[in-house]
């Protein structure tokens, strides 16, 4: 049975048990749930099922629950409890979680939660707060496994069975000096295959993975798809051991990555909520309309520039919305490849003109296969050999226009600091909009006019 159809029929199976009040056995079934899957639940459920379900997970629960939960409903959690719970859900995280839990908090409890911890662990946290919240350095996990380079394999291994549990995802012990300078990793793999005298020294790697703390998050994620890495130091600029990035915060970012792209498209960056208020989700989508409107309106400003050219060709208010569409389409999928681009660190300023030169000889054929078909159906369709010539060099126009804003536009808006997945859609279609019209309409009046 596929993973996400139980998913549904947990999420049935608890709202129709709430309905019925059989409460206790939800309470059991639902802490009986990874984590995960219970702010899976707990995000699928309307507001109301939501505090119910929420109130049912046990305290030793919270903190893991609280952390799998998206920003926006984890906030409307947290504002409902009281600092003592929030402090307690709080201490049992790692800390890499804890960090990230904490920059979603209200500001008078990060003082709060900071002061339960011992000194170690807050010395710790505060190392990761340290850094962005998007960079490597705010997304690394600090406890990690250290060793020395002049010591033997059974050394290791007996300092590592007093620890009696490992880090999760621990595939290296990372070897460093007394000054905690990075030397290199020694794998596990190593540590179970070599003789107990061997020297540290003689087996570790010196070459391969490491992360500077002020990389990207994204390029981080890059590194970590690109080499199939598991876990990967992270260095300051002193080449000091701060920390490890492991593959489960890696897959976050990838997963945070890809719904961040699917709602940017339609405006909802901010809209993480699936049962937002319906008060918060109408001014957040309200922006968005509004600048789609405006833009619609200076599309429509064009065409009212030639009303007498439309009243007299009935045909051209048939046909101008294929030039729009077409043009439309081509600047999007030029936007998205650029975009995707972008995000992957595969554009820079030394091949972005072979990449437009590339584009537009894609707009160009592409325009001139379509443009000849659209031009001899408007022919056949309207008795007009002019109407036809007319379309296909409008078409051939808004296509080239689309493919050279669909690169030029995101290196733009990524340039200036603004998302092109979140703005460029918007800007690309009001351009082939007006540019459509306008090279549709100009060359009607003039060729067609009488």
């Amino acid at each position: 049975m596929p993973y996400e159809k139980s998913l549904v029929q947990q999420l049935d199976s608890f709202s129709t048990a709430i309905e019925h009040g059989a409460l206790p056995q939800v309470s059991v079934l639902l802490n009986a749930l990874h984590p995960a899957e219970i702010a899976h639940l707990i995000e699928s459920s309307p507001v109301e099922q939501r505090k119910v379900l929420w109130e049912l997970v046990e305290n030793s629960n919270e903190g893991e629950v609280l952390i799998e939960l998206r920003d926006e409903v984890r906030a409307s959690l947290v504002q409902d409890m009281a600092a003592g719970e929030v402090i307690a859900a709080a201490k049992d995280l790692d800390i890499d979680d804890l960090a990230d839990f904490l920059q979603s908090l209200p500001e008078k409890l990060i003082p709060q939660i900071l002061a339960s911890l011992d000194r170690q662990n807050r010395q710790r946290l505060e190392t990761v707060l340290a850094y962005p919240e998007d960079t490597a350095g705010g997304m690394m996990d600090t406890h990690i496994i250290t060793a020395r380079p002049n010591v033997s394999i059974d050394v290791v291994l007996r300092y590592l069975r007093r620890l009696q549990e490992l880090p999760s995802h621990t595939d290296n012990v990372f070897i460093v000096d007394r000054n905690n300078n990075y030397l290199g990793i020694l794998p596990i793999a190593y540590l179970l295959t070599q003789q107990p005298e061997q020297i540290v020294y003689d087996i570790m790697r010196t070459t391969g993975k490491t992360i500077s703390a002020d990389m990207s998050d994204k390029e981080v994620a890059i590194l970590f798809e690109d080499r199939n890495w598991v876990s990967a130091p992270v260095l300051d600029n002193n080449n000091k051991l701060v920390g490890r990035i492991t593959v489960d915060d890696v897959v976050d970012v990838i997963r945070d990555e890809a719904e961040h792209s699917v709602l940017s498209a339609a405006g909802l960056d901010e809209e993480d909520d699936l049962f937002a208020p319906v008060v918060i989700s109408s001014a957040r989508r309200a922006v968005w309309l509004g600048t789609n409107l405006l833009t619609a309106l200076l599309a429509s400003a064009v065409i009212g520039q030639f009303h007498e050219v439309l009243e007299t060709f009935v045909a051209l208010a048939i046909l101008m919305p294929i030039v729009a569409s077409m043009g439309g389409v081509a600047g999007s999928q030029t936007l998205t490849l650029v975009t995707r681009g972008i995000a992957l660190g595969q554009i820079s300023k030394s091949n972005i003109f072979i990449l437009f030169r590339r584009e537009i000889w894609v707009g160009l054929i592409n325009g001139l296969i379509w443009a000849s078909v659209m031009g001899l159906v408007s022919w056949f369709w309207f008795h007009n050999p002019m109407i036809g010539a007319v379309i296909a060099a409008a078409m051939v126009i808004n296509l080239l226009v689309a493919s050279s804003f669909g690169v030029l536009l995101p290196v733009f808006l990524d340039k200036v600091g603004i998302d092109p997945a979140l703005a460029g859609s918007v800007a690309l279609t009001t351009i082939t909009d007006v540019v459509g019209f306008l090279a549709f309409l100009g060359l009607a009046g003039h060729f067609l006019a009488v």
